[in-house]
C-alpha cells in the first residue's frame, strides 16, 4: 500500500535509515566480539597446553596425579588428554569422565611433525575448541607424545547470542524512538503548510485575492513559501485590479459614441436624413471611431494572450518598408538588425508610432524612423519635430486609455499596445522628449552574418 502523506513517507524512512544503521552497526559489533572471543579462547587453550608440556618435562609423574588436569586457567574449566607417542591416553582429566575427546590429523601432525594446531569438534553433542600440542621427547610417560586441550563453545555462542539479541532490541528501540521523534518534528514543521492549505482553500472558494496567507513565525523554507505566495497574490490582486480598471475605462469610452450614436440615430429615424446634414457625417464619425476602438481593444486583447515568439524578424526591413508607403518619413536603417519576434505585431507596434507622431507631432513636421543595434540590443526609434509629453508624463503615455488632459485624439491605446507588445518580446520602451524607442534583444550571430553579406556584396559591386 502506497503512503499517502509526505509525514508518513518521512517517519518510515527516518526508522528504516535508523534500523539498518543500527543493524549494520550491531553485525560489526558482533564479528569484532566473536572474533576477540574466539581468540580469546585459543590463546587460553594453548596457555594450557604449554603448561602441560612443562609440566611432563620438570614433573612427568604428576601428570598421572588425579585431578592435576582438572585445575581451571583464568577461571574457564578445560579438557584435557595427555598422549603418548603410540596415542595412547597417559591422563586425562576427571571432567570428561567416560567420554574420550576425539582424535584427529591434528594429534597424528603434533606426534609425528611436532606441529600444533587449532581445530573444531564435538563430544556428546557439544561443540569444542580443540588445541593440540606435541610435547618434548626428554623423559617420561608421555614423552615424544601430545596434548589435547578442548573446551565447550556454548558458553561463548551464547554470549554471542545474548548480543544479537540486544543487538536487535536496540534496533527496534532505536527505530521506534526516531520514528516517533521525526513524527514529532514534522507534525511542528508541517503545522504551518497546514495553515497555508487551510488558507489558500479559502481563498480559492471565496476567490478573493486581497487576502493573504498567514506568515509563519519561523523564518524557514515554509516562512519563504508563504512570502511567495502572499507576493503571488499580490499581484494576481493587481492584475485584478487592472483587468476591472480596464473593463471600466473600456465601458466608459464606448459610452461616448454609443450615446452619440442613439441620438443621432434617434434624430434621423424622427426628421429624416437629407444630402449633406451633419447628423450623417457624425454617425460615419463615430462609428469610424467605434470600430478604431473595437479594433485596438482585440490587438490589445491577443498580445495579452499571446505567447513567446519564435520568429526571425528584420527590423530595418520593417522600417524601409513603412518608407516605402510614406515618402515623407525619413528612415535611418543601413545596417541589418535582427530580431525574434511577431511580425504582425512589431509592425503593428511601428504603425502605432508614427500615427502617433503624426497626431501629435506638429502638421508637416518631419517623423524619423531609426533602427539600430547597440550592445546586442535592437533599437527602433520614431521621433517628430514636436516638444513630446512631458516629463511627468513619460510614463503615464504607455497606459491604457491615456490621453493627456488636453483630451487628444484617439483611442489611448496606441501606445499601450507598444508597449505590450515590447514586454512580450522581452523588451521595453520609452519616452524621452518627443522620441520613442523600443528596445529588444537583438539576434546577434544571424545581424553579423547580414552585415558580412551585404559588405561582400558591395565589394563585388552588387547593389
Amino acid at each position: 500500500m502506497k503512503l499517502r502523506t509526505l509525514q508518513a513517507r518521512v517517519v518510515l524512512a527516518a526508522a528504516l535509515s535508523i534500523l539498518i544503521t543500527v543493524v549494520a552497526i550491531g553485525v560489526g559489533v558482533e564479528v569484532l566480539v566473536g572474533r576477540h572471543l574466539h581468540n580469546a579462547l585459543d590463546h587460553t587453550l594453548r596457555d594450557r597446553a604449554a603448561e602441560i608440556a612443562r609440566l611432563s618435562v620438570s614433573a612427568p609423574a604428576l601428570l598421572t596425579t588425579a585431578g592435576t588436569l582438572d585445575s581451571p586457567l583464568g577461571g574457564r574449566a578445560l579438557s584435557v588428554e595427555v598422549l603418548d607417542r603410540q596415542s595412547r591416553i597417559v591422563a586425562r582429566s576427571l571432567a570428561l569422565g567416560s567420554l574420550l575427546l576425539p582424535e584427529s590429523a591434528l594429534v597424528r601432525n603434533a606426534i609425528r611433525d611436532g606441529h600444533g594446531g587449532y581445530g573444531d569438534a564435538t563430544l556428546g553433542g557439544d561443540r569444542l575448541r580443540v588445541y593440540v600440542a606435541p610435547l618434548a621427547d626428554l623423559h617420561g610417560p608421555a614423552a615424544g607424545g601430545a596434548v589435547i586441550v578442548a573446551s565447550s563453545t556454548s558458553e561463548l555462542e551464547e554470549t554471542l547470542n545474548r548480543l544479537r539479541y540486544i543487538l536487535g532490541i536496540s534496533a527496534v528501540v532505536a527505530a521506534l524512538v526516531a520514528a516517533i521523534a521525526a513524527a514529532i518534528l514534522l507534525r511542528r514543521a508541517l503545522r504551518p503548510l497546514a495553515q497555508l492549505s487551510s488558507a489558500a482553500a479559502e481563498i480559492e472558494r471565496s476567490g478573493d485575492a486581497t487576502r493573504r496567507l498567514p506568515a509563519p513565525e519561523t523564518k524557514d523554507e515554509v516562512g519563504t513559501l508563504a512570502a511567495t505566495l502572499n507576493d503571488m497574490l499580490g499581484s494576481l490582486e493587481r492584475a485584478q485590479e487592472r483587468e476591472r480598471r480596464f473593463v471600466a475605462d473600456a465601458s466608459h469610452e464606448l459610452r461616448t459614441p454609443l450615446t452619440a450614436l442613439r441620438g443621432n440615430v434617434a434624430f434621423v429615424s424622427r426628421h429624416g436624413a437629407a444630402a449633406g446634414d451633419d447628423v450623417v457625417a457624425d454617425l460615419q464619425a463615430d462609428t469610424e471611431r467605434m470600430a478604431e476602438l473595437i479594433e485596438s481593444l482585440l490587438a490589445l486583447s491577443r498580445e495579452d494572450a499571446a505567447g513567446t515568439p519564435n520568429d526571425v524578424v528584420r527590423l530595418d526591413l520593417l522600417a524601409r518598408q513603412q518608407g516605402e508607403a510614406d515618402e515623407s518619413l525619413t528612415i535611418h536603417a543601413l545596417a541589418p538588425v535582427a530580431v525574434r519576434g511577431d511580425l504582425e505585431a512589431l509592425e503593428r507596434a511601428l504603425v502605432n508610432l508614427l500615427e502617433n507622431a503624426r497626431h501629435h507631432g506638429p502638421a508637416g513636421g518631419a517623423i524619423t524612423v531609426t533602427v539600430e543595434q547597440t550592445n546586442g540590443i535592437a533599437r527602433l526609434s520614431v521621433s517628430d519635430d514636436g516638444a513630446g509629453p512631458a516629463s511627468s508624463d513619460a510614463s503615464a503615455v504607455f497606459q491604457r486609455f491615456w490621453r493627456g488632459n488636453q483630451g487628444r485624439p484617439g483611442s489611448g491605446l496606441g501606445l499601450a499596445i507598444v508597449r505590450t507588445t515590447a514586454e512580450r518580446h522581452g523588451g521595453t520602451v520609452s519616452v524621452d522628449g518627443s522620441r520613442f524607442t523600443v528596445e529588444l534583444p537583438a539576434l546577434r550571430e544571424l545581424t553579423e552574418s547580414e552585415g558580412r553579406t551585404d559588405a561582400s556584396d558591395r565589394e563585388k559591386g552588387l547593389p
